[in-house]
């Protein structure tokens, strides 16, 4: 939020890869889910404030504000078309999992080759807790 508040004044951003930033993370699963509900309605929120100066941005900005909204959809549409799969035809829906885990780890290559960090390929690990907490979650907060 800050950041759209920031380029919307005119202001330029810059990844830095050495910074330091600190923040609270819960321990427990309840105020994390909490937390990931506060931030995906800001996430939706402040999207319709970016999307005015979107244009004049950076393209990778860009994309990361589409794939920020689009990918839970997408994600979502994948999950429904695999438990649909399933349901139909008692089958294991291979090419869902597929999709999935390439996007995955798609985006993931994409913020390592960006930040120069080999460590954002880890964050691939975190698709269960997306697909089974998280995917729902944006859904409420989207529908909220």
């Amino acid at each position: 939020h800050l950041t759209i508040l920031m380029l919307k004044a005119g202001f330029r951003t810059d990844y830095v890869p050495d910074a330091i930033a600190a923040t609270v993370v819960p321990d427990r699963m309840g105020p994390y889910l909490r937390q990931q509900l506060r931030w995906a309605r800001s996430t939706f929120r402040d999207t319709l404030l970016a999307l005015r100066i979107l244009p004049g941005l950076d393209p990778y900005i860009t994309l990361d504000v589409i794939g920020q909204n689009l990918g839970p959809l997408l994600l979502a549409l994948a999950v429904l078309a695999g438990v649909l799969q399933v349901a139909l035809t008692a089958t294991v829906p291979l090419w869902t999992v597929m999709v999935i885990a390439s996007l995955t780890m798609i985006r993931c290559g994409v913020a390592a080759v960006r930040a120069r960090q080999l460590r954002f390929l880890a964050f691939s690990l975190h698709t269960p807790i997306n697909l089974f907490f998280l995917l729902p979650l944006k859904a409420y907060a989207l529908c909220t």
